[in-house]
């Protein structure tokens, strides 16, 4: 879409736009059930075009949950990206393993790293080095999640050991990195946010919150803690001391469990008494950390295979989903409808027009739906657990 016309658009106004426009390439940045939609809308569009854009899609972060899922629902793209060698091995596995075709999936790194090689704390006195002027205490950043762990109870867990480390190490500054700040939208919704449970405890004077860019607080980490956070391959890229918490369990639902052989899972227990963790130099490589510097190169495979893609002679073969009518008909018209798409791929009687702006009436009752949404899950449901826990 032109930079000049970004706007909210449905899953129909996107394809249509698709069937109008010229593109060589179309990144498919959306969640499975999307991006299944799409392939199948894309496949229904460019019926019959003697050439048609790569189409490229793949994750973000670390793939530690829905596995075969969220990959069968990518499956139709000319590139799903593997952002680690260890996620092109078991994406390769799970398209041969249902018999898909697998020659899609193309390792890169993780697209979110960067930031300077960390250098050392000066000295257990807790310093960093450099003039005078320039020191600063050794610092450790405690970088949460969302939504992991969700309870009340777990957070506060968290919390008062975190306080309590500060207490225990009062020359060094205690930083906890938080998501947003109060009132800013984000993508995950939090029932239980810290910097409203921290208000009911008592932090010492080296304890404090920090919110902004990930990257730059990593400019002055010493020790990065969290539970399972893209935080921690950030500070294994940079060669950060990293600690993945085991306080409440290696558990799938946490997601710490992806760290089981990083040499990175330690207790607060451990940290108090002065751990330091080493990551393991050969897990650390499978992940797509790239801690090695060839970071800059990492990503010359998917270029080098979509040059080769849009350069083939009388272009490329319609996209073919693993899910279609046949293979997942209980399924895939489900995932389809959602998306106002038909079985076959094409819109439904009724989809959204797609030069057809949203009205005042109906921008103002997806504000006040989303607010509405926004109270529940933060005020109302919170109540409705407690009420039901009595």
């Amino acid at each position: 879409m032109h930079a000049d016309s970004l706007r909210e658009v449905t899953t129909v106004e996107f394809l249509r736009a698709m069937a109008e426009e010229e593109y060589d390439v179309v990144v498919v940045a959306l969640v499975g059930g999307g991006v299944q939609a799409v392939l199948h809308g894309l496949k229904r569009v460019w019926e019959g075009r003697e050439k048609r854009p790569v189409v490229v899609t793949g994750y973000v972060g670390v793939v530690y949950e829905k596995l075969a899922d969220g990959l069968l629902l990518r499956h139709g793209a000319d590139l799903v990206l593997a952002n680690s060698r260890q996620d092109a091995d078991r994406f390769r596995a799970v398209y041969e393993g249902v018999g898909a075709d697998a020659s899609s999936v193309t390792e890169v790194a993780l697209p979110f790293l960067g930031g300077a090689a960390y250098e050392g704390a000066a000295s257990s006195r807790g310093t960093t080095p450099g003039p005078p002027a320039e020191r600063r205490p050794y610092t450790v950043v405690f970088a949460v999640q969302p939504s992991v762990p969700d309870s009340r109870k777990d957070r506060t867990y968290l919390l008062n050991r975190l306080i309590r480390h500060a207490r225990l190490h009062p020359e060094r500054e205690v930083l906890l990195k938080l998501r947003s700040k109060p009132g800013e939208h984000t993508t995950h919704i939090e029932e239980q946010p810290y910097q409203k449970l921290v208000q009911r405890l008592d932090p010492p004077a080296n304890f404090r919150l920090v919110y902004g860019n990930m990257g730059e607080v990593l400019d002055r980490t010493d020790l990065l803690v969290t539970i399972s956070s893209t935080a921690a391959l950030e500070s294994l890229h940079r060669r950060i001391p990293t600690v993945v918490l085991t306080d409440l369990g290696v558990r799938e639902v946490l997601g710490n469990h992806h760290f089981v052989g990083s040499g990175c899972l330690a207790s607060w227990d451990q940290l108090d008494a002065g751990h330091r963790p080493v990551a393991d130099p050969e897990w650390v490589a499978r992940q797509g950390v790239v801690a090695d510097g060839s970071y800059e190169t990492a990503f010359d495979a998917a270029r080098e295979r979509i040059a080769k893609l849009l350069g083939r002679p009388g272009g490329l073969a319609p996209l073919t989903p693993y899910y279609t009518p046949a293979t997942a008909p209980g399924y895939l018209p489900g995932i389809l409808a959602r998306h106002h798409l038909g079985p076959d791929g094409s819109p439904l009687p009724g989809a959204p027009a797609a030069d057809r702006e949203p009205g005042p009436v109906r921008q103002i009752v997806r504000r006040a739906a989303r607010g509405a949404y926004r109270h529940g899950v933060q005020r109302v449901a919170p109540v409705i657990r407690r009420m039901g826990e009595l």
